[in-house]
């Protein structure tokens, strides 16, 4: 017999749940179709994680980005990522000023653009190894640290950045350590044929969708702690856990397409946003109590940057989410 949910909880989970619908609805405005690419952008945004969005050009991923960013009364900033981009550029930098009165002189740190709530990382693998890694500490310890001096970001802190997976020239594929802390990988396809018509017609007149903020910072930072206030039954989070270690080749678990095509698989960071997905999928549907099948929902977008390839998977063009749509058949729910 299941317990009853009190009454402050059932409130808190009522707020959260609306909440999100309405800033789906919100994004649904400008964004024509693409609702499994917005769900995944939300369970993410929900369940307090950071999001890498892959797609090809004119896919409106930056569009995507920034109707989320006004749909929320947050502080947004807009990060290009060049060649020529230096940690400082998104950090911060210490300069010294010299009062003219007195002749003494100070240093005084000019915030960079990391400080803001929704930040976006466009082209995120258009630039060095070297400023990559300065997002790390932010997207992690939720602080910068600049010569030595420790500065703590503000709170909720979402960073969604983009890939054109097919230009390779010029680019630097995010190290695995940076990508891991990616909770979902989105990819975006090709809109449907009536989406695309849609599109074309709304997109080529003067009128113009206006986004109203339907969310503040606070409701979205209690909408986070609902989620993970949620109950995960044990057999969810067996299910993330049988999920997470068959994709490791090693794992006795593993089955023969693992063994045969994976270099590394998943570790325990992976198992954790496979139960927090699940739990924000669960508010997306109107449900307080996540299920396997919402593990099973957020597996690709959770897995698919954290499996990597052998050279036999390379050579066979054998890709990630065809490894990972056999692998679901073998560890079942």
């Amino acid at each position: 017999m299941s317990r009853p949910v009190a009454p402050a909880a059932a409130a808190a989970f009522a707020n959260a749940a609306d909440l999100a619908i309405r800033l789906d609805a919100e994004v649904g405005r400008v964004i024509v179709g693409q609702h499994q690419v917005r769900r995944e952008v939300l369970t993410c945004l929900l369940a307090g994680g950071h999001c890498l969005v892959r797609g090809v050009p004119g896919l409106a991923k930056t569009l995507l980005i920034r109707t989320l960013a006004e749909a929320v009364d947050l502080v947004f900033s807009r990060i290009q990522f060049t060649p020529d981009l230096m940690p400082a550029d998104i950090l911060g930098t210490e300069v010294i000023e010299e009062d003219k009165l007195t002749g003494t002189r100070h240093v005084r740190f000019i915030k960079g653009p990391i400080f803001a709530n929704i930040i976006l990382a466009d082209e995120i693998n258009r630039t060095p190894p070297r400023t990559q890694a300065a997002l790390l500490e932010a997207m992690q310890e939720y602080q910068v640290t600049v010569g030595g001096v420790r500065h703590p970001l503000a709170r909720p802190l979402f960073v969604l950045a983009t890939e054109n997976p097919i230009e390779q020239e010029g680019t630097h594929p995010l190290p695995e350590a940076q990508l891991d802390r990616f909770m979902c990988n989105v990819v975006i396809a090709y809109p449907s044929l009536e989406d695309e018509r849609r599109i074309l017609a709304d997109t080529t007149s003067n009128a113009t969708a206006v986004i109203t903020p339907v969310a503040t910072g606070a409701q979205l930072e209690e909408a986070r702690h609902t989620v993970r206030a949620m109950p995960a039954a044990d057999n969810v989070i067996d299910y993330a856990l049988r999920l997470a270690r068959a994709t490791r080749p090693e794992d006795a678990s593993a089955p023969a397409v693992v063994k045969e095509l994976v270099r590394w698989g998943a570790g325990p960071r992976a198992g954790q946003a496979l139960v927090l997905g699940a739990k924000a999928t669960a508010l997306l549907d109107g449900r307080i109590v996540p299920s396997p099948d919402d593990v099973q929902a957020v597996a690709l977008p959770v897995l698919r940057h954290r499996v990597l390839r052998n050279f036999q998977a390379e050579a066979d063009g054998v890709d990630v989410d065809a490894i990972l749509a056999r692998l679901l058949t073998h560890v079942r729910p």
